[in-house]
């Protein structure tokens, strides 16, 4: 059978994140798969080539989301700070139950945690995905600072190492039963944080 065509392929792909997303890659069997892409086995593994093909390529385009996200709050942002802080309470979105539907954290972070020794092909995977994230920031951040609005001694890429880190803690706070407004609160603190490395 002849593998779909671009649409179809990346329709597939939103359908396996949604999946992969709610029920973690273990979690997940072929049954599954096979019901939420709408697709044959023979299909499956002509287009994606195994399980962990289809994975792999979820990974990616997951981090493409998160990265357009990151690109569009900064160029919206009135500042590249600002821009940051809107980002952060973007993030601070998919951690409140919707339409009845229970919190999500990363799904990053969620495979980083799930997945052993036996899956290092996977783990490098989201390693190198994390790191090119923490380098976006990085980036961003010594825009900022030419624009004059961190402190020149600012190391941004610590900065950026240490704005990552807050990331991951609010994502994986998801798993807390706590108010929804107590995220976007968390989000609002952790923006604010930036006042500190700020030119004065």
């Amino acid at each position: 059978m002849p593998r779909p065509a671009r649409h179809d392929r990346q329709q597939a792909l939103e359908r396996a994140v949604d999946l992969f997303w709610k029920r973690g890659y273990h979690a997940t069997s072929m049954k599954h798969i096979e019901r939420a892409l709408d697709m044959r086995p023979g299909s499956l593994y002509a287009t994606f080539g195994s399980k962990e093909g289809l994975f792999s390529e979820v990974l990616n385009r997951y981090a493409e989301q998160m990265a357009d996200e990151l690109s569009r709050c900064l160029q919206d942002g009135e500042t590249g700070l600002q821009g940051f802080r809107d980002y952060l309470l973007v993030l601070a979105g998919p951690c409140q139950w919707r339409n009845g539907a229970p919190p999500r954290a990363c799904m990053l972070i969620k495979t980083l945690l799930e997945v052993n020794p036996e899956d290092p092909q996977l783990r490098a995977q989201v390693d190198r995905i994390l790191g090119l994230m923490e380098q976006r920031f990085a980036a961003a951040l010594k825009q900022a600072q030419a624009a004059g609005e961190l402190r020149p001694e600012v190391d941004c890429q610590r900065l950026a190492r240490l704005l990552q880190a807050q990331v991951i803690g609010l994502r994986c706070f998801t798993e807390r039963a706590i108010e929804p407004a107590h995220f976007v609160e968390l989000a609002d603190d952790m923006g604010a944080l930036l006042a500190i490395y700020q030119t004065p």
